[in-house]
C-alpha cells in the first residue's frame, strides 16, 4: 500500500482536517507518517477542539464528534508522536502528501515554510498525489515551479471560501478579534491570485452542514489530475475517501 505524509504545523492545525483523512487512510491500509517544521509533535488548535471561547458559535465552529474522536485516536499514534522535519522529507520516499489547514496564528510557520513549499513543488513535479484542504491550499499556492509560477497555475482548485472566512470573523470578532483572520488577505483571494484564471477557483455550494460517514454527499472537493482540494472541516470525510482513491 501507499506511504503518505501529513504535514502539520507545530501548533493550531485543524483537528478534523488532519485526523479524519489520517483515520480513513489507516483504515484503507496505507502507511501514514507526519512532518512538522521542527520535527516535534504538533498540537491542534485548542479552541477548535474544545469550543472554549466560541460562545454561541461553538456548535458550528467547534470540531464535531467525528473530528474530535479521530483527533484523539491520532494523538495516540506512534507516527504522530515521532514526526520528521520538513527539511528531511524527500519526494522519492513517499507516494502522497496531505496539507491540512488551520487559521490561528500558530499556523504561520507551516504556511510560510520554504522547506515545505519546496517539497510540495517536488511532489507536483513528479505528479504524485497531493491533497490540500482549507488553509493548506495556501501552501500549494505558494509553492513554485521551475518557471516561477505557482504549482496551481493552470489547475482547478478550491480552498476556504472568502464568504466562510469572513463570516466566521465577523461573527466572533467582538470578543475574539482577528482569530479567524490569519492574514489580511483572504485565503480565496491569495489562491485565486496565482491561478491561470479566476474561474479556476471553485467555491462550491453554500452549506454549513458537515459531511460524515454515510453522508459523503454533504462534502465538496475539486480534483485536477493527482491534485485534490477541499474547503473546510465539513469536507474532510469526502476528502479522505477521494484521496485514498488517488493512491
Amino acid at each position: 500500500m501507499a506511504r503518505v505524509v501529513i504535514a502539520l504545523s507545530n501548533q493550531d492545525f485543524d483537528p478534523t482536517e488532519a485526523a479524519v483523512p489520517w483515520r480513513i487512510l489507516r483504515e484503507t491500509g496505507h502507511t501514514v507518517s507526519f512532518a512538522t517544521p521542527n520535527g516535534k509533535p504538533g498540537s491542534a488548535d485548542p479552541i477548535v477542539v474544545t469550543g472554549k471561547g466560541l460562545g454561541l458559535m461553538s456548535p458550528i465552529l467547534r470540531a464535531d464528534g467525528n473530528g474530535r474522536a479521530a483527533y484523539q485516536a491520532m494523538e495516540q499514534d506512534a507516527a504522530f508522536r515521532t514526526p520528521q522535519t520538513f527539511a528531511a522529507m524527500s519526494a522519492n520516499d513517499i507516494d502522497g502528501l496531505i496539507l491540512p489547514g488551520g487559521h490561528a496564528k500558530g499556523m504561520k510557520p507551516y504556511l510560510e515554510s520554504a522547506d515545505l513549499q519546496a517539497f510540495v513543488a517536488a511532489m507536483f513535479a513528479t505528479d504524485k498525489p497531493v491533497g490540500a484542504i482549507c488553509h493548506g491550499v495556501i501552501v500549494a499556492a505558494r509553492a513554485r515551479r521551475s518557471d516561477g509560477l505557482s504549482v496551481l497555475h493552470g489547475r482547478r482548485t478550491t480552498a476556504l471560501p472568502a464568504q466562510m472566512e469572513l463570516s466566521a470573523w465577523w461573527l466572533t470578532r467582538a470578543w475574539m478579534g482577528d482569530y479567524y483572520r490569519t492574514y489580511p488577505e483572504t485565503v480565496q483571494a491569495e489562491v485565486t491570485g496565482v491561478l491561470a484564471q479566476p474561474a479556476d477557483f471553485d467555491a462550491g455550494p453554500q452549506s454549513l452542514r458537515r459531511d460524515r460517514p454515510g453522508r459523503l454527499d454533504l462534502g465538496f472537493v475539486v480534483r485536477d489530475g493527482n491534485y485534490l482540494s477541499a474547503r473546510w472541516p465539513g469536507d474532510a470525510h469526502l476528502f479522505g475517501q477521494e484521496f485514498a482513491k488517488l493512491l
